[in-house]
């Protein structure tokens, strides 16, 4: 290899939590950089969360991560002048990067109340092991075991 790889940058915590997971949340609901304002958002959904399962908040946020996670996914490789759905498997990191994105999407796809009550809504149905998020998943793996026989491509 020509070129070194790039080092990994240490990711901050959050304020309240001092937990690096919710920190990485926080800037993914953040946009345009009001980063106040995600905060607020995020920490009026935990208090959502507590208010109504009368736990630990980041433990019911992290078992809805967990939930959603996949470990299959599948990316196109064109092989031969064919594009094929080839199923392979998925990073750590990048698999919370993928439970994040999904649960962020499918709450602000939600219609009516404020984004703290979606965001709350979405992570008590995936911690739950429902909801959308958790169907995107298992859409995903759907899709990696329907493709299995092009797993040979894989390289």
């Amino acid at each position: 290899m020509r070129k070194r790889t790039a080092n990994k940058r240490h990711r901050r915590t959050d304020r309240i939590f001092d937990d690096i997971l919710v920190g990485r949340f926080i800037n993914c609901v953040m946009k345009d950089g009001l980063k106040q304002k995600a905060e607020r958002v995020v920490y009026d959904a935990f208090d959502i969360i507590k208010e109504k399962l009368n736990t630990e908040p980041v433990e019911v946020f992290k078992k809805a991560i967990h939930n959603v996670e996949p470990s299959l996914e599948v990316r196109s490789r064109r092989v031969g002048g064919s594009n094929y759905q080839v199923p392979t498997e998925v990073r750590p990191e990048r698999r919370k990067a993928l439970a994040i994105k999904w649960i962020l999407t499918y709450a602000r796809d939600k219609a009516g109340r404020s984004m703290a009550e979606k965001l709350a809504g979405e992570l008590m149905a995936a911690a739950n092991n429902e909801g959308s998020a958790v169907k995107k998943k298992e859409d995903v793996h759907r899709m990696a075991e329907a493709n299995k026989a092009f797993a040979h491509f894989r390289w």
